[in-house]
Order: C-alpha cells, then structure tokens, then sequence
C-alpha cells in the first residue's frame, strides 16, 4: 500500500519506509512507502502524485522514473525491503528520466571479461 506524504512531522507508523527523492535539479521530497513496494511502483506513485514544485521536470510516463540508491539504478521488481534500509531513518534515493537500464550484472560482467584478457602495450 502507497502512502504519499508532505514531509514528515515525526509521525510514522510501524513498518513504514520514508524515502526522500532528490531530483537532478535538487529539489527533494519526502514520501512514506511500504517494504513490499517496488521501484515500479514508487515510480508510478510519485508520477500520480507529482509533488507542487516539480512542475518544470514533470515527465511524459511513469515508466521512465527510475530509482538510483548507493550509486546503482534499481530494476522495477526490487522491493525496499529487499534493500534492508535501516529502520525508523529516511533514505534518500535519486529520481531521474530515464529510457532503458543497464543489465543487473552488465557491469560485473564487463570487469571479468577485461582480466582474462591482456591490456599492456610495448613502447620503443
């Protein structure tokens, strides 16, 4: 269940996860979400609910929004409480437009392939 929310006033109910979402341009809003909610479902929520002020980065769909946390993008079937997020503290995430995500492992699997593989060079 979504619960969309002003910022907080220290009010939270027991199994909720707060999230304050940072745009590229650094505008932030906070909202209340529940562990079983997916970056799918956080996205069409937020794209349903548009805060006031975000007017001039309002976008077309919500399948575009994508969540960054730690530095990575999560994929739509990834639940907060996957993330074991630490309890009862807000998370901060980043919302940006974007198309299409890179593959889960793609980096992983780049790195490995570059060390089985030389890459010196000979000067003269």
């Amino acid at each position: 269940m979504l619960v969309f929310s002003k910022p907080f006033e220290g009010h939270r109910m027991p199994g909720e996860v707060p999230l304050r979402l940072i745009l590229v341009s650094g505008k932030t809003q906070d909202f209340t979400f529940s562990p079983n909610d997916s970056a799918t479902d956080i996205a069409k929520h937020v794209f349903d609910n548009w805060p006031a002020g975000w007017e001039e980065e309002q976008v077309s769909s919500p399948s575009i929004l994508r969540l960054i946390f730690q530095g990575r993008f999560l994929h739509g079937n990834v639940t907060l409480g996957a993330l074991k997020l630490p309890p009862g503290r807000t998370t901060v995430m980043h919302l940006v437009a974007r198309e299409t995500l890179p593959e889960p492992n793609s980096y992983g699997q780049r790195n490995r392939e570059k060390t089985t593989e030389s890459n010196c060079c000979l000067l003269l």
